[in-house]
């Protein structure tokens, strides 16, 4: 026969585990929509939940950050699985570099959370031993076949997409996929001689759209 301390124990657990999985889908919007700078009393609020339910369950902000950090690096550790498993060596580099981009152009959080100057560069650490293996696969392979600019760097490579990040940082409001424009530019100049040049996937900023960007300030 069950106990008394027993029935009332399991429910509990089943509470906090549900309790934690609304605070992390919570912090998961939260963090994209808005970066790293909300606190916790707002992802607590996005949860539906009390903020000391948040601190029962994550100590700190960047407690929650790394549980977050763990899922958003083995998106980029897939994408770069996927685009090595490409035949067209163009193509997967070109399909890694859209993927990476558009990660960090819907997840401000993602970006942040490796630019960060203490945790953040475990962060980055992390993230480079899972995905600069692979990445350096993608980038070899295109190079050796010829479509890809020789004297490209693996490390010219990440800061492609925090440059691609930045643009669509400041574009996010004015013209949300303005940094697929970006890409387009940088991937025709890393790419080997051709004759034919990439489409542009959105049309040109123009001069207001331009200002409203470059004026823009975190909310």
């Amino acid at each position: 026969m069950m106990s008394s301390t027993e029935s009332t124990e399991r429910p509990l657990r089943a509470d906090a585990e549900r309790n934690r999985r609304r605070i992390l889908a919570a912090a998961t919007q939260v963090f994209a929509e808005r970066g790293l700078d909300v606190s916790l009393d707002d992802i607590a609020a996005a949860a539906g939940v009390g903020v000391g339910t948040v601190y029962r369950r994550f100590p700190d902000k960047d407690a929650l950050i790394d549980a977050l950090f763990e899922d958003r690096i083995a998106e980029v550790e897939r994408a770069a699985r996927a685009a090595l498993a490409i035949e067209d060596p163009w193509e997967g580099f070109e399909t890694f570099m859209r993927s990476v981009c558009r990660l960090q152009a819907k997840d401000r959080g993602l970006k942040e959370a490796m630019l960060g100057r203490d945790r953040g560069r475990e962060r980055l650490g992390q993230a480079r031993d899972r995905i600069a293996p692979i990445a350096s696969q993608v980038l070899a392979r295109a190079q050796e076949a010829g479509v890809v600019r020789a004297d490209l760097s693996p490390y010219d490579v990440p800061l492609m997409h925090f440059a691609v990040g930045f643009v669509a940082e400041k574009t996010r409001d004015v013209a949300p996929d303005y940094w697929e424009r970006t890409l387009t530019i940088l991937l025709d100049g890393v790419a080997a001689r051709r004759d034919t040049t990439l489409p542009m996937p959105s049309a040109p900023i123009d001069v207001e759209g331009f200002q409203a960007a470059m004026s823009r300030r975190r909310a």
